[in-house]
């Protein structure tokens, strides 16, 4: 069965193909870089196209039912952390927090984890210093190592290729835990999601259904653009809006209603229930006046999209040690800012998209990390800082208490 609203008459194109794509590796030239594709373009999906509808069968579900969806995990992923091991982890801390906010809302919650995928991360600056050296920055393991230094950080296409085969095991994880059990139904997830950022490795995993003959990005069930790459007319638009998963945008304090419009008319022109995620990250001090006319724009517009808070990129401060953090109480306070917001225009506030470790890290300040001295006890982030669980279950805590006391 189709999810709603999902016809046939998506034609045999590639519509990327030719048009401007920002944040992308340099790495055309490389000697293996045609192999690389091409190895990716002959592989298996990565997830199937029943998944993928299946997802799409229950984000319309959850706009039907005021469920809730929460979609967390790692900042950037690790390739040498895509063990069963590592995976098992990772989805018991998604169990625990679903099942804590379900508890608490009364509600049903899709899990949705930044995970089986999540290897390439948009970068402000394309350097960095280190010491004397001026160095290309660390874009996540799909492109380059953390490790600083002028040939480590340099975009080798090989990584696609590893990329993938860490992703088949995560996936593979993934999946039997769905299945296993029968502790909850399998529409409720765990399903998998990541940035759809590096186009020569997603491209070269859009497959066809089947079943229907439709056009389907095989590398995640739920990919997402971010707050850099979501213009309409160049590459990652055009490519998730030629494919039928539930496809996700960020959207950043700077974005104006008539930019959201447009990127919702490329993504979700049929206006679909299931189809479109927006995921607000404007900080707390900002997002109270820039999200509310975008709600209205979007809600006027008749775009039945999921509605879903990043409380946490909109907050990243450096510390005093020159480490980036994030305060919790600053991550509470937006998560409270946007819920309030869409509740009060009468849109339903999904849930919350954070970053999270399945580790006891110490890279946020707030409940068991009391100041910043207390970062250095446990920081590996390869990337942005991370909740730890218990971070992530005092804001889950905070943000459904309210939700269920408003509603009540």
């Amino acid at each position: 069965m189709q999810p709603p609203g999902i016809t046939a008459d998506i034609t045999h194109r590639r519509p990327w193909e030719g048009r401007p794509a920002a944040q992308q590796p340099e790495w055309q030239d490389h000697a293996v870089h045609h192999e690389a594709c091409r190895t990716l373009e002959s592989a298996p999906p990565l997830v199937p196209a029943a998944e993928i509808r299946q997802l799409r069968w229950s984000l319309a579900d959850l706009l039907a039912t005021d469920a809730l969806l929460l979609q967390l995990g790692d900042c950037a992923e690790s390739l040498y952390e895509c063990t069963p091991r590592h995976t098992a982890q990772k989805l018991q801390v998604i169990d625990r927090l679903g099942n804590r906010l379900s508890e608490l809302a009364g509600r049903r919650v899709i899990r949705v984890g930044r995970m089986g995928g999540q290897f390439a991360k948009p970068r402000s600056q394309p350097t960095e210093n280190h010491g004397a050296l001026v160095i290309p920055s660390f874009r996540g393991h799909m492109i380059n190592s953390e490790l600083a230094g002028p040939r480590t950080r340099q975009p080798d296409p090989r990584r696609m290729v590893w990329a993938y085969e860490a992703s088949t095991v995560v996936q593979r994880a993934m999946r039997a835990h769905r299945r296993g059990g029968g502790r909850r139904p399998t529409a409720d997830g765990p399903w998998s999601s990541h940035e759809a950022l590096v186009v020569d490795y997603e491209s070269r995993l859009v497959r066809r259904d089947p079943d229907t003959d439709e056009p389907y990005l095989g590398s995640t069930h739920l990919p997402w653009v971010g707050e850099r790459t979501r213009q309409p007319g160049q590459a990652h638009v055009a490519m998730l809006s030629a494919v039928v998963n539930p496809v996700g945008c960020k959207i950043g304090p700077t974005a104006s209603a008539d930019d959201v419009l447009r990127v919702c008319e490329a993504l979700d022109p049929r206006r679909e229930p299931g189809r479109l995620v927006l995921i607000p990250r404007m900080g707390h001090h900002r997002i109270q006046q820039a999200l509310p006319p975008i709600v209205r724009a979007v809600a006027n517009a008749g775009h039945p999209v999921v509605w879903l808070g990043d409380p946490m990129h909109g907050n990243t401060v450096k510390s005093g040690l020159g480490l980036k953090t994030r305060h919790l109480t600053d991550v509470i306070a937006e998560a409270l800012h946007f819920r309030d917001i869409l509740e009060g225009l009468r849109q339903h506030a999904a849930g919350l998209h954070i970053e999270v470790a399945a580790d006891d890290v110490t890279e946020c300040i707030g409940g068991p990390v009391e100041n910043e001295e207390g970062l250095q006890r446990h920081y590996t982030t390869l990337c942005d800082p991370r909740l730890n669980a218990d971070q992530a279950t005092e804001l889950i805590e905070a943000w459904a208490r309210g939700t269920r006391t408003s509603r009540a």
